[in-house]
């Protein structure tokens, strides 16, 4: 790992009103704060996104557009200063249509790199997931980073489209590389965030077979770390890395760890467990496959079939080329963003 380059005059932010990246531009404005920098952030919003979820701050411009749409990317990067980096954060997790799964991941990505590519920006950091690798084949397995694509339904194959495009503009010159968290928690969460924490509440998370399957999960402000660290560490271009949490967790110990952090909030949580077998898991996998096939989606079912299943991640290149560190833990993350929901009002 070589010195860190000096931040950029200009930082350009897709999905700046998403979760990751309302966190990433509020850690880049707090100037006292570990990531802060003095330079400017121009932050790309949909027509349907809210500015108003971004701080108020002079330094931040928001363009208000659509990664779908060649002449909105265009705009984002008309007139930028020499030496500005990019973090490419839009996507969809969870769409209205399948279709939307390749419009804006594989595409919109496409579009943005080869716009970043031909204004010449200083390094583009897309921000990938663990869904382009699928699955683990047992508890005890961990993706490498060297880990062959093997992708998870429509939004993995998306996720996947989107690196080998993102690749394609590196062998052209631009320089990009590619983070790749797994399930993120921490505040300014959407809704399913809070269902979760609402269901595990109530004990109507369902725990699937013995709950001993593994998860890598990554506090938000951890993944800010990674992401900082990825733009600013003189690598070659086209490298990725995990970002994650230090260690994997079972899926009963995240439970376990959501419920204490609910109690020491002051709430009220039910004894209750919510299992099911690991059949249901699978049958819900099964149906999940074929609604995709037919072009719809359901987001229960795809959640409950993903709950079977292992997914976790070795840290160990991001640690040795980066220089990266989770510094907050599970049951310290899932309290601050308890308490997030708690300030906000939300009714857990």
């Amino acid at each position: 790992m070589g010195a860190l380059r000096e931040p950029p005059p200009l930082t350009v932010v897709t999905g700046a009103t998403g979760w990751f990246g309302r966190a990433f531009v509020t850690a880049l404005l707090d100037e006292a704060g570990r990531y802060g920098r003095a330079g400017r952030i121009r932050a790309l919003v949909t027509e349907s996104g809210d500015p108003a979820l971004l701080p108020s701050d002079p330094r931040v411009e928001v363009v208000t557009g659509d990664v779908r749409n060649t002449g909105d990317v265009g705009a984002l990067f008309t007139g930028i200063p020499d030496g500005t980096d990019v973090v490419h954060a839009a996507g969809v997790v969870h769409p209205h249509a399948i279709g939307d799964f390749v419009a804006v991941n594989a595409r919109g990505t496409h579009n943005v790199a080869a716009a970043a590519r031909r204004a010449g920006v200083r390094r583009l950091v897309h921000v990938s997931s663990n869904s382009p690798f699928g699955t683990n084949p047992h508890p005890g397995d961990r993706f490498r980073n060297d880990e062959p694509y093997d992708p998870y339904l429509g939004y993995g194959r998306s996720k996947m489209l989107a690196e080998l495009r993102l690749l394609d503009e590196v062998s052209q010159g631009l320089d990009a590389v590619i983070v790749r968290p797994p399930w993120f928690y921490g505040p300014d969460q959407p809704a399913r965030q809070t269902a979760f924490f609402t269901l595990v509440r109530t004990g109507r998370f369902p725990l699937v077979g013995d709950g001993r399957q593994r998860r890598s999960m990554v506090y938000v402000g951890n993944l800010v770390q990674g992401v900082v660290l990825a733009e600013l560490t003189p690598t070659p271009a086209g490298r990725g890395w995990w970002i994650a949490d230090a260690e994997p967790y079972e899926l009963r110990t995240i439970v376990a760890a959501v419920k204490e952090a609910l109690a020491d909030c002051g709430l009220d949580v039910s004894p209750r467990q919510l299992r099911l077998p690991a059949a249901a898991a699978r049958l819900a996998e099964r149906a999940d496959r074929v609604l995709q096939r037919a072009g719809r989606y359901n987001t229960q079912l795809h959640v409950l079939g993903e709950l079977g299943h292992t997914i976790a991640c070795d840290i160990t290149a991001a640690r040795a080329e980066l220089g990266y560190e989770p510094t907050v833990s599970l049951p310290e993350g899932m309290r601050r963003s308890i308490r997030w929901c708690l300030d906000q009002g939300i009714e857990l």
